[in-house]
């Protein structure tokens, strides 16, 4: 089961995710179809934040060497996606250093932000909507470590010590960098529950 917080749509697909990937790596296609389905949508929230409109053809990158490794992998659903975004990461690290340019930082307008959530909507809620493009403009304009932090944690679903194994940081590194990450965006969202410490990460054990 999931840690406490964990994105609800990640624990409700690991199992499935699990069970696809154990047949994929027995040569079954449509296994394998089944996981790009699962995993896909949160790996290119992942590369938007940090590549901008290039994500796509990195994402097709990162799946060629996910086919080509498949049988190497080991490990459930939840370590899968831990696997696939370090090297979805990798793949990302090496288009911007080819592109010789840190990601983009593009700050919205506070209008725009405001406009991500309503009033009555709760903290977990409102980071759960940054799947849409414009969000996640948002996301990157945090520095680059709370950026993936929250990236990892929000749109992957990983917990808190498989993103810091995809980061190569400690755990307690990257919940420092997430917590500092998503204090900046539920103010700039105006996020009900924020508190002199800022809001809580999501699903981060102590």
């Amino acid at each position: 089961m999931g840690q406490a917080g964990e994105p609800r749509r990640a624990r409700a697909t690991d199992g499935e995710l699990g069970a696809a990937v154990a047949r994929a790596q027995q040569g079954d296609e449509s296994a394998f179809a089944v996981a790009y389905r699962i995993v896909q949508p949160g790996l290119l929230g992942y590369l938007r934040g940090i590549v901008g409109a290039e994500a796509e053809d990195v994402a097709s990158d990162a799946w060629l060497e996910i086919a080509r490794d498949l049988g190497r992998f080991q490990g459930d659903g939840a370590g899968f996606r831990g696997w696939t975004a370090t090297i979805a990461r990798h793949r990302a690290l090496d288009h911007l250093r080819r592109r010789r340019a840190r990601p983009r930082s593009t700050a919205l307008e506070d209008a725009d932000a405001e406009a991500l959530i309503a009033p009555q909507d709760t903290h977990e809620q409102a980071l759960e909507s940054l799947s849409t493009q414009w969000a996640l403009e948002l996301v990157r304009s945090l520095p680059r470590d709370q950026a993936e932090a929250v990236l990892l944690r929000v749109v992957v679903g990983l917990d808190g010590p498989a993103a810091a194994r995809v980061l190569g940081k400690r755990p307690g590194a990257v919940r420092t960098a997430a917590h500092r990450g998503l204090k900046r965006l539920a103010a700039r969202l105006g996020a009900p529950g924020v508190t002199a410490d800022g809001p809580r990460p999501l699903g981060e054990s102590e």
